[in-house]
């Protein structure tokens, strides 16, 4: 099939490889000349904007916020009659829901498959993709969404797929500011927190957060960018306003969304998102 990939950056580029890897002709959009040039780098044909790209069977998407989903769907207008569209991007539920149901009313059809696995899951294909829609829709989306990773069909109600993603954002946060102020107290306790780290990982305190995010934690600022820490704080975000919309208590996740504000307002930002443990002096 034809497939436009509308967002080609750190965990969109491998992702895009991917889809094209299966077969199917890609062209990557992003509105970063560095994503552009990383995308015609790895073989891909690759554009500045929508309009530019041909006509595709199917549109996904993996934008980074609600604001450039919806600014992506009001730029498309009529151009999405008849084209597949799965949005990929955390985006909330509420966001997924009223942007599907513009791209419904222009004629297009529509899938909500948030993801989960991070870089290093999307260059291997092996990401968890949450689809939810009509089971049409999603049937006819697999053999893309497969190319990524494994599909968990949630249901045909579009935005279960980000309630789940919200859930799992919620547990990714905490996790990762638990494990950063674990070992900033092994520090603390005079301890080398690189031994302690071996030592409890793989116990009953133990988690996958803490086992890919520890070992970068410890090796300083620089450390290379797979998830940044304004995508946490964007995302526990999401998580809190979701929580609120239902009346959800969330204690937990106040303080990590906290720490990752501190660390973004501190610089951070643009940096690992295990650069949280830098809030803990």
């Amino acid at each position: 099939m034809n497939v436009t990939f509308a967002g080609v950056g750190a965990i969109g580029l491998p992702m895009a490889i991917r889809i094209q890897g299966a077969g199917h002709t890609v062209t990557g959009v992003d509105v970063s000349p560095v994503g552009v040039t990383n995308a015609q780098a790895s073989g891909m044909n690759a554009v500045a904007g929508f309009s530019l790209a041909p006509k595709a069977d199917i549109v996904v998407v993996m934008v980074a916020t609600p604001q450039q989903l919806a600014t992506l769907v009001s730029d498309v207008g009529g151009a999405a009659d008849g084209q597949l569209w799965l949005v990929m991007s955390t985006v909330g539920p509420d966001s997924v829901r009223e942007q599907g149901a513009i791209l419904r009313a222009a004629g297009a059809r529509v899938v909500d498959a948030p993801v989960t696995g991070g870089t290093a899951r999307a260059k291997t294909g092996e990401l968890v993709i949450f689809a939810s829609g009509s089971n049409q829709d999603v049937e006819s989306a697999l053999p893309v969404l497969r190319a990524m990773g494994t599909v968990r069909e949630t249901g045909e109600r579009l935005g279960d797929g980000q309630s789940i993603k919200v859930v799992n954002q919620h547990l990714c946060s905490v996790h990762i500011a638990a494990a950063a102020e674990a070992l900033s107290l092994a520090r603390s306790l005079g301890l080398d927190p690189a031994a302690v780290l071996g030592l409890v990982e793989k116990g009953a305190a133990g988690s996958w957060m803490l086992s890919d995010r520890g070992p970068r934690m410890l090796a300083g600022t620089d450390v290379e960018v797979t998830s940044s820490i304004n995508i946490f704080v964007k995302d526990s975000g999401l998580v809190a306003s979701a929580g609120k919309a239902c009346g959800a208590q969330l204690p937990l996740l106040t303080l990590a969304h906290e720490r990752f504000s501190q660390a973004a307002d501190a610089g951070l930002g643009l940096r690992d998102d295990s650069r949280v443990i830098e809030t803990w002096a």
